[in-house]
């Protein structure tokens, strides 16, 4: 459907064809999502039971490039713009629903009017309501009148209004046309409070004479440690399927294979939907999955309905949500990175940005948690690198993030990298940093490291002019990890913006354990974030984001990244909406070095995050031996480590959370993989 407005999983996609089907029933007056207009800026649109008139650039259809069908109708940016809906044969409506976007800007306003009787009414005021930046809205408006015309208007000074997914109802007795039950692509955490390990939906039509949901009754018969469900809960939530604890339906704390969760809701035309969220306890094993479905749902008719259980479902995984959103005080987490030390602890370390999302500069530590038993359990959330307030500045002119980590083998001493950025307030670092070394000119390479695996940490120790060029603009970490060579050389990615502020990724490196540190060349003109693994031969694979979008570049080198050559794999093998990603390597005992990736698994958007597997050193990645963790939007960052002889984790960014998954290697190599 539309990538403009919406995130691409089968769920929603299907959700949208269901609707879509459903605009000849009895209770549509008129249902258009836009696509048979062409694209083009009109002043009049004709279909068969309705006109849309709008005065010269005031109003347009526009369609998403990249996606083959995604057309919307765009309110121009602009003071008092316009466009209105008339009903060739006006009669009376129950109400008007639609999907809109715009950005939060200064100056906005939108409202709709409908002409009844020849007099202008106001029927919806999103003043304050749709100004999520990005969000789209889900809107639905009782009506209950005879509407003659329909006006949409906005005040805007960015990018206008964009509306999709129009629908308009008549009064008819209510039915339930479809009912569907999945398990989606996503794990249940731990340390969360509501995870979404069941989607029920039920299209309805016509609105009189109501239906209202008793209970629903859920088989959990294929969960492999029922033992470990402490609570289990149903949230109804409407078209716009975001859920909001204050809609709980019901909730189960004698925890049974067959339960029944009771309540009461109401079902409204068009699309309803109740999520099934199961909590777990603090025990419950990483190795185990849940597994659920929906077996019938009882109306207070009386009525019984079995839905539909789509194909696509499959148990989920258990996982630790690390970090969640607002704890201690943290508004956002983000950019992970994790690696495996030599005792066999986990040392995950990540952002603390404590007042809002965005990146440097701003009020943001590098933070770390540890875990000693694998993954299972996490140790308190400890900031280990904290500029304060150097030269005076507050800290949110002192931040420092976008963490590396990397483990000495030789020594078992934990590096870990950040960028630190002094002064310019309320500007994005990456264009505020300027040519220079000092931290009043640029942006600073900081180093910390812990000798006690990862219990104290040193003060900061800044490299930056041991490793930075005076005309280059920035020159950071990863973000992620690095790795140590068999000769033991310390490696970390990096990258830097030259002289031009044109970015290159590269690597920084150290033969004396982190004494002295040198850096190599820009392997490619327009990559940024990389990560790297040791070949068999000993040369260095460069795995890296490219502006260029759609796919990943790859180059290797023999020399300590003074030359770089194309590997034969970049640009081709490894898809990409342009995102930070990981790479590992992995020492089989009878595969040999085998490779693992994982990112965002798509070049539209970040969704779908995938493990993917290589046995020929990076040439090539079957599809069979891939494994997707994380089919929703989020912010799509993640770090693997190999946490023992038959376990990788995986550290990755939720919508501001930080997740832990552990995978056992041989579903990877296809010997244990779900059907």
């Amino acid at each position: 459907m539309k990538q403009f407005f919406l995130r691409t999983s089968f769920l929603v996609v299907l959700t949208l064809l269901i609707t879509s089907c459903s605009q000849q029933k009895k209770s549509t007056v008129y249902a258009t999502d836009f696509e048979n207009f062409e694209t083009s800026v009109f002043t009049q649109l004709e279909s068969e039971n309705t006109t849309w008139l709008a005065a010269e650039n005031e109003a347009e259809i526009g369609e998403r490039q990249e996606s083959a069908s995604g057309k919307f109708l765009h309110i121009l940016e602009g003071q008092n713009k316009s466009v209105s809906l008339t009903m060739k044969q006006p009669e009376l409506l129950k109400s008007l629903a639609f999907k809109a976007r715009t950005e939060k800007q200064d100056g906005f306003s939108f409202k709709i009017e409908g002409l009844v009787n020849g007099n202008w009414t106001t029927l919806y005021n999103g003043d304050k309501e749709l100004i999520a930046k990005n969000r789209i809205h889900s809107i639905a408006i009782d009506i209950n009148k005879k509407i003659e015309t329909f006006k949409f208007s906005s005040n805007t000074t960015k990018t206008g209004v964009f509306i999709d997914d129009l629908h308009l109802y008549r009064s008819a007795k209510m039915s339930i046309e479809t009912v569907a039950s999945r398990q989606p692509l996503l794990p249940t955490f731990k340390r969360k409070a509501i995870n979404k390990v069941v989607k029920v939906s039920l299209l309805v039509d016509g609105n009189l004479d109501p239906k209202t949901v008793k209970s629903l009754q859920f088989d959990l018969s294929g969960t492999s440690d029922i033992a470990a469900v402490s609570t289990i809960s149903v949230y109804a939530t409407d078209a716009s399927n975001r859920i909001d604890v204050k809609n709980i339906f019901g909730t189960v704390k004698t925890i049974a294979s067959d339960i029944t969760i009771e309540g009461s809701k109401e079902l409204h035309t068009g699309m309803n939907h109740f999520w099934l969220s199961v909590n777990l306890k603090e025990t419950a094993s990483l190795d185990h999955k849940i597994a659920a479905i929906c077996s019938s749902i009882q109306l207070k008719d009386g009525t019984t309905i079995t839905p539909k259980q789509l194909e696509n479902s499959r148990p989920q995984r258990i996982g630790v949500a690390v970090r969640n959103k607002g704890e201690d005080n943290v508004h956002t987490y983000r950019i992970p990175g994790l690696a495996t030390t030599n005792k066999g602890t986990l040392i995950g370390v990540y952002d603390n940005r404590y007042k809002q999302g965005a990146d440097l500069q701003g009020d943001i530590d590098v933070a770390m948690s540890r875990s000693t038993d694998g993954g299972t359990t996490w140790e308190a959330m400890k900031p280990i690198i904290d500029m304060g307030e150097y030269g005076g500045k507050p800290q949110d002119e002192n931040g420092i993030g976008d963490p590396a980590v990397l483990v000495d083998r030789s020594n078992n001493t934990i590096w870990v990298a950040g960028i630190w950025a002094h002064g310019h307030p309320g500007k994005r670092n990456w264009w505020a940093s300027k040519q220079g070394l000092k931290p009043a000119e640029t942006s600073q390479f900081i180093l910390s490291k812990s000798e006690d695996d990862g219990i104290t940490w040193s003060a900061p120790i800044n490299i930056t002019e041991q490793i930075k060029a005076k005309g280059w603009y920035l020159l950071l970490q990863g973000p992620g990890k690095g790795i140590t060579l068999k000769d033991g050389t310390l490696v970390f990615p990096a990258q830097f913006k030259d002289e031009k502020q044109m970015p290159h990724s590269t690597i920084i490196y150290s033969k004396d354990h982190g004494k002295t540190w040198e850096i190599g060349t820009g392997a490619k003109s327009n990559t940024t974030e990389a990560q790297v693994v040791e070949l068999n031969d000993g040369s260095l694979m460069l795995n890296m984001r490219d502006n260029r979008r759609g796919a990943r570049s790859v180059y290797t080198t023999k020399d300590l990244g003074a030359t770089w050559t194309a590997h034969e794999s970049s640009r081709k093998a490894l898809i990409e909406p342009v995102c930070m990603a990981s790479l590992i390597s992995f020492d089989h005992p009878t595969k040999g070095k085998i490779l693992f990736f994982s990112n965002p698994n798509s070049t539209k958007g970040r969704t779908n995050i995938t493990i993917k597997t290589s046995f020929d050193e990076g040439k090539t990645w079957p599809t069979e031996n891939q494994l997707e963790l994380y089919e929703d939007g989020c912010y799509g960052y993640s770090c693997m480590t190999v946490v023992d002889e038959n376990h990788i984790g995986i550290l990755y960014e939720g919508a501001a959370d930080m997740y832990y998954e552990k995978i056992n290697i041989n579903e990877l190599l296809g010997d244990e993989k779900d059907q």
